[in-house]
């Protein structure tokens, strides 16, 4: 996650990396916004944001007030 220095953000949500591949979710409703990863990716990025969920609004609202975000754990 990123803070942007501007108006505020888009809805809260988070971006995820897979090679040359992006998906963003929005972390409300775990809804894929926009871009695309392999379906395995795919599948993880979601279990692990599922598991996570009240973590990254946190940090997503840590990020929103000028704060850095605080780590995560990986999926295992």
């Amino acid at each position: 996650m990123y803070f942007e220095a501007m108006e505020p953000h888009h809805t809260p949500h988070f971006h995820a990396y897979y090679q040359d591949e992006v998906a963003v979710y929005q972390i409300d409703s775990l809804e894929l916004l926009a871009g695309s990863l392999p379906k395995r990716q795919q599948r993880l990025v979601e279990a692990w944001a599922e598991l996570h969920q009240q973590e990254l609004l946190r940090d997503w609202e840590r990020l929103q007030t000028g704060n850095a975000p605080l780590p995560i754990a990986p999926l295992k």
